[in-house]
């Protein structure tokens, strides 16, 4: 599995030709606690930096947007029933949704974890 994060704070785990996406723990931290997510439609095909959600917390509000281009293939429904997963398990049971890629190379191009924390201090 390759992990890889973009500018946005969103990460994404890729195994083969589907791909895990979530918010960093860098992004659930600005946010503070969240109270809300609206996820994507299974099926639905979105391109790269396309918002695919919205996550709301107590502080603010902030699109989520798709780290590659793709079909998601599925919903986190925990999620939306206890979005603060979001805060306390981001890169674990607090992911958002999955996606089929469509374009591999797209994930070549996003930061690794040294690169992100870099980025991100």
């Amino acid at each position: 599995m390759t992990i890889k994060y973009t500018e946005d704070h969103e990460w994404i785990a890729v195994e083969g030709d589907t791909a895990t996406v979530g918010i960093t723990q860098h992004a659930q931290d600005a946010l503070g606690d969240v109270v809300f997510v609206e996820l994507p439609e299974v099926g639905k095909t979105y391109a790269q930096k396309d918002t695919a959600g919205v996550v709301e917390s107590v502080k603010a509000a902030a699109d989520v947007y798709m780290p590659v281009s793709g079909e998601i293939t599925e919903v986190n429904e925990a999620l939306r029933d206890d979005p603060s997963l979001a805060n306390s398990d981001p890169m674990g049971a607090g992911w958002f949704f999955k996606v089929k890629l469509t374009n591999a190379a797209e994930v070549a191009a996003l930061m690794d974890e040294a690169a992100y924390k870099a980025f991100a201090a």
